[in-house]
């Protein structure tokens, strides 16, 4: 029990004594209503975290060590399912198709010709993009358009951004002539799909 002082009618002070008695209790129906707001709740937090995983980025400055006529940017993003989402832009070439590979090593500091082979860690003939025999490195031709531009957005499932057979700190290499995916007479087509010398090139790192 707690004191209360109130006024009566004739306006003298009076005591007068308040329960302090706890609330009555929730019924079942409040209990049950409260578990489904937490199940609820939780569910939606749970949701929202594989909603919003966290993504691995990358990305490459592309330019060329004879010049500044080819450059650009590309990324790449790996999402849920574990394939790699490439977009960019590069300018500076005449309208036509011209390889794009990763090579092993993220070593520019020659120009072009100190990146190595296209990477291949699997020791696999050279190959197209949709083939099982090729290497992980293949990432076939970009296509440059009449205003001299490519423009770089598809999806890649061999490529990754993390674990032992990551692209980080490669280079992606782009050449000067089209890729023929290892499927002409060409002694280089199942080396190097008998792309031509190096054009442009870039490290690819984390963002």
């Amino acid at each position: 029990m707690r004191c209360l002082l109130v006024i009566d009618r004739n306006g003298d002070l009076q005591e007068d004594n308040i329960s302090n008695a706890s609330p009555p209790p929730l019924s079942p129906l409040s209990n049950f209503k409260m578990l489904l707001m937490l199940i609820f709740t939780s569910a939606a937090i749970v949701s929202a975290h594989h909603e919003h995983p966290q993504q691995y980025k990358a990305i490459a400055k592309l330019t060329q060590p004879s010049g500044n006529d080819v450059h650009g940017n590309v990324t790449f993003t790996q999402l849920d399912d574990g394939k790699v989402h490439v977009q960019g832009v590069i300018v500076g070439l005449a309208p036509g198709h011209y390889g794009f590979h990763v090579h092993e090593k993220g070593d520019i500091s020659g120009g072009c010709g100190t990146t190595g082979s296209h990477y291949n860690p699997h020791h696999k003939e050279h190959g197209h993009p949709n083939d099982e025999n090729r290497h992980v490195g293949d990432l076939g031709n970009v296509v440059f358009d009449e205003n001299r531009v490519s423009v770089l957005d598809y999806v890649e499932s061999v490529i990754c951004l993390t674990g032992e057979y990551s692209i980080v700190g490669r280079a992606v290499v782009l050449h000067e002539k089209a890729d023929d995916f290892g499927r002409s007479d060409h002694p280089d087509s199942r080396k190097t799909g008998n792309a031509g010398g190096r054009v442009a090139c870039g490290v690819i790192g984390i963002v």
